[in-house]
């Protein structure tokens, strides 16, 4: 296919998609596109809550690889739709979501796939590798996170020092909390309450937080996170708090600590040195405790990344397409 390097691939559309029961009254939105005889490859997206986008699709050389997305429980077109108050987030945790990628993984009967998400998406791809390395074959990964309750605690407290004014604006949303985790929390209940007002308040304030921690990135559109539909604004906030209020029910470092199990798996890491919202010293750890990983600092570049970071992915993704 002509294109430059740096290049994305020309948008494309799913050959196949479904609704998977994963159990709980949960239906998974899933969607495959490319070669149906490529290379199998995993979509894994952020947020947490974020669903899948059809841009990141471009970055997958359609002639070479088979690229599933989903939505993970809860967002996008997954149902229910954590947006309605009556959806029950007691089965959307990180072992339920590993649980659902691996029925999709047998329900679309391949072997093994490369991982490829960043942000929350990382921390996911992570714990599914560290549970299931036989399945995976590479990982590609733009923005390193592991959500350690010190990752969380820098993104709602510690880089307010950066932000104050916008810290104190969604510190005052929750008058009731105390400083650092108990913000998440608080955050957390208000988006189960079964007032409609005060959800949007809390969706509202969560997602200007988010925004000023990204202000200084560039990017073109609107705002990343209160840009967003509302439906999928409140979505995103309820599943965000629900998982960072419980730091994400894993144990405070296991996915450094426990990265030997990704031996003899090839992994691209690729980080913005400027990234506020997920410092790279978690990518840096991360890469001396893995052994097949390697590293690129983009500098410059944030959390959003940009051209940069696009071609270190774009150059990644083809090189693993011959494997």
């Amino acid at each position: 296919m002509d294109r430059e390097p740096h290049e994305k691939y020309p948008p494309i559309e799913p050959y196949d998609q479904g609704m998977l029961d994963v159990g709980d009254g949960n239906l998974v939105h899933w969607e495959v596109c490319g070669n149906p005889d490529g290379k199998p490859a995993l979509v894994v997206h952020g947020g947490p809550g974020s669903g899948c986008g059809a841009h990141t699709r471009q970055y997958f050389d359609p002639d070479r690889y088979r690229v599933v997305l989903f939505d993970q429980r809860g967002c996008g077109r997954s149902t229910p739709h954590a947006s309605d108050p009556a959806a029950d987030m007691r089965h959307n945790t990180t072992a339920h979501l590993i649980a659902d990628m691996e029925r999709l993984r047998v329900r679309l009967g391949i072997e093994k796939w490369l991982l490829y998400g960043g942000s929350w998406g990382s921390t996911l791809i992570l714990a599914y590798a560290e549970e299931h390395p036989e399945r995976v074959s590479e990982i590609v990964i733009p923005a390193v996170t592991t959500t350690r309750r010190s990752e969380i605690d820098w993104l709602y407290r510690g880089v307010g020092k950066i932000f104050p004014e916008a810290w104190d604006l969604f510190r005052a949303g929750v008058p009731e909390a105390a400083a650092g985790g108990g913000l998440v929390a608080a955050y957390a209940r208000r988006m189960e309450s079964p007032d409609a007002a005060v959800r949007a308040k809390a969706t509202a304030d969560w997602c200007a937080w988010e925004d000023a921690v990204l202000s200084q990135e560039t990017y073109s559109g609107p705002p990343p996170y209160s840009g967003r539909p509302g439906r999928a604004q409140q979505a995103l906030v309820r599943i965000c708090s629900h998982y960072f209020s419980h730091g994400a029910w894993l144990e405070e470092g296991q996915l450094i600590r426990n990265a030997g199990r990704l031996a003899g798996i090839r992994g691209v890491l690729v980080h913005g040195r400027f990234d506020l919202g997920g410092p790279l010293i978690t990518a840096w750890e991360l890469a001396k405790a893995w052994p097949d990983a390697e590293l690129t600092v983009i500098d410059g570049a944030g959390h959003l990344g940009g051209p940069a970071t696009t071609r270190a992915v774009l150059e990644a993704l083809d090189r693993f397409a011959a494997r």
